[in-house]
């Protein structure tokens, strides 16, 4: 059986398949070290690293935020943007089962099942972006737009301070 690249994963295999433009950017993962820490191993703008988070409205559709690392979402904020009652993040195994990755390496590239994503408006004024590539201690690099093309996100004003 042929030997898979230590950093090809689900979502580095769809942005090749699209012939993306990103770059690769390894670190130690740590255990709830979070966007911040990933910035801090890589040497990074913590506010160019974003999230993944894997939320869900009232109805219990879930739906993907893209925050800046620096900052949580304003949760009300969101549902007022979205049109929903309430949002919340989904619990850990919910969010894996919608998503197909370990929380800790949610990529919003090849989702398990289609979800609408939201990004951070400001994270879209970014000269680039650095995302979870798919696996635990693992980001990819692009710039702001080409993650535009290729996710089609929903720019949301629901950036809070951490």
């Amino acid at each position: 059986m042929p030997q898979r690249h230590p950093t090809e994963t689900p979502a580095t295999a769809w942005l090749r398949r699209r012939n993306a433009q990103f770059t690769l950017h390894a670190y130690e993962y740590v255990e709830h070290g979070g966007a911040s820490w990933a910035a801090e191993a890589l040497g990074l703008d913590p506010h160019a690293v974003i999230k993944t988070l894997v939320m869900q409205d009232q109805a219990a559709r879930p739906l993907i935020v893209l925050m800046h690392g620096d900052r949580e979402v304003s949760t009300r904020q969101l549902a007022r943007a979205i049109g929903a009652r309430q949002v919340q993040p989904c619990a850990p195994a919910v969010a894996e089962r919608h998503s197909g990755y370990r929380v800790g390496g949610t990529s919003p590239f090849a989702l398990r099942k289609p979800m609408p994503v939201y990004l951070a408006s400001s994270a879209s004024q970014l000269p680039r972006l650095y995302v979870n590539a798919g696996r635990r201690g693992l980001l990819l690099g692009m710039d702001p737009t080409l993650l535009q093309q290729l996710l089609q996100p929903t720019l949301v004003d629901c950036a809070q301070p951490a």
